[in-house]
Parts: C-alpha cells; sequence; structure tokens
C-alpha cells in the first residue's frame, strides 16, 4: 500500500502580516494620544497653581516671590488684616482690586463680613484693608474705622465716617456722603486736591478744607 502523501498547512494569508501591523500602528497611535494629553493637562494644572501675587517678609524687610526669587518695585503695597487666611503684606499688580488683595491673603473666613467691604474697588499703594469680622460694625476697607482725628485736629479723609466729615466746614450730610461714594469707588484719596473730583466740591470749598483734612 503506497504511503499516504503529507498533508500541506495552510500558508499564511499575504494580507495578515499587514493586518497586524496596521493593529500595532493604531494601538501605539492611541497610546501616544493619550500620554501627550495627559502631559497637556498635566501642564495646564501647574500653570493655573502658579501664585499670581507676592509677598512680603515682615522679618527683614525682602520682598520675595512664591518662588523664593527677590521681587523689584513697581506693584502695589497693601497691608492686610482682620478675618483672612494669611495677614501680611502684599504686592499686588497696579491694577489689582480689593478682591486681589483678599486672595493675596489667602481668601476670608467664614466669619467675615463682606458687607462691609467692596470687593470690586480699586486698591492703592500703601493702602491698609481691614476685614471686619461679623457684628463688629465697620471695617478699615481702605482705612476707614481706623481714627479720624490726628493730633493736630485734621480730619484723615481716608479714615472718616459721615459724621466725622459733617464736622467739617459747609460739609453737610449730601456732600459728606459724596466723599464717602468717591473713596468707594475709587479707593484711597492720595492728596487733599483729589476733593475737586467729588461733585460739590469746587476750589473755593477746598481751600477752606485744605487745612482741616489730610490723607
Amino acid at each position: 500500500m503506497p504511503a499516504p502523501e503529507p498533508v500541506a498547512e495552510d500558508a499564511p494569508s499575504e494580507d495578515a502580516a499587514p493586518r497586524r501591523r496596521l493593529r500595532l500602528g493604531v494601538g501605539a497611535a492611541i497610546t501616544l494620544g493619550l500620554v501627550v494629553l495627559s502631559a497637556a493637562v498635566g501642564w495646564g494644572i501647574l500653570r493655573g497653581q502658579a501664585a499670581p501675587m507676592d509677598a512680603i517678609a515682615l522679618d527683614d524687610g525682602s520682598a520675595t516671590s512664591a518662588d523664593g526669587v527677590a521681587v523689584e518695585g513697581g506693584g502695589l503695597y497693601v497691608h492686610v488684616l482682620g478675618e483672612v487666611a494669611e495677614p501680611g503684606l502684599y504686592i499686588l499688580d497696579p491694577d489689582a482690586r480689593l478682591v486681589d488683595a483678599l486672595a493675596a491673603a489667602g481668601g476670608t473666613l467664614d466669619t467675615a463680613d463682606l458687607q462691609a467691604v467692596n470687593l470690586a474697588r480699586p486698591v492703592s499703594d500703601g493702602e491698609q484693608i481691614v476685614v471686619p469680622a461679623q457684628g463688629t460694625g465697620p471695617a478699615a476697607d481702605g482705612g476707614a474705622g481706623a481714627s479720624a482725628v490726628g493730633a493736630d485736629g485734621r480730619v484723615d479723609l481716608n479714615a472718616a465716617t459721615q459724621a466725622d466729615l459733617e464736622t467739617l466746614p459747609r460739609i453737610g450730610p449730601a456732600l459728606a456722603q459724596r466723599i464717602l461714594d468717591w473713596r468707594e469707588q475709587n479707593g484711597r484719596f492720595r492728596a487733599v486736591e483729589d476733593l475737586l473730583a467729588v461733585p460739590g466740591i469746587g476750589d473755593k470749598l477746598l481751600a477752606g478744607l485744605r487745612e482741616k483734612v489730610r490723607v
């Protein structure tokens, strides 16, 4: 009896190898895409966590940024006190507003009375901001609430209350309120001459107030 002929194995398909390479290529592309996406998201998070403000080390008076690099002048130096997480002296951007100052100080505490401060108003260089606790009355938002009358008897325009302003000559309730409104909208008075920007105050009235007020 003749020996059975060996059965030939099926030859591999001519397009099997390209299909395997195609599958491997698609998988590698997906993996690479995920890696790139993860890196982009991570970079965005790191950028979002960068500290936008600088703080002053009060022990030696030096100004340093969050990464320890010394900073030059040009920003607004603002002292933040009261119901904030990290009271201290901070350097803000020239166009900063009060909300930026509170953010630089770590935000407000749960006990802060935010109705006593104007978060939207601009801040000025050398300003002290005091956020009051709830139930303690108005705060020194831009200086208001500090002693308004100095040893020389002059009224501090940045600390005066309505009653303080009404003690000045020719300043009644309506004009006193306009002065407070101007301070609320524009921040601290930088000079006595800034009173000319208040509606109802002209050169003649300013001349009578010049020796009775200060900033």
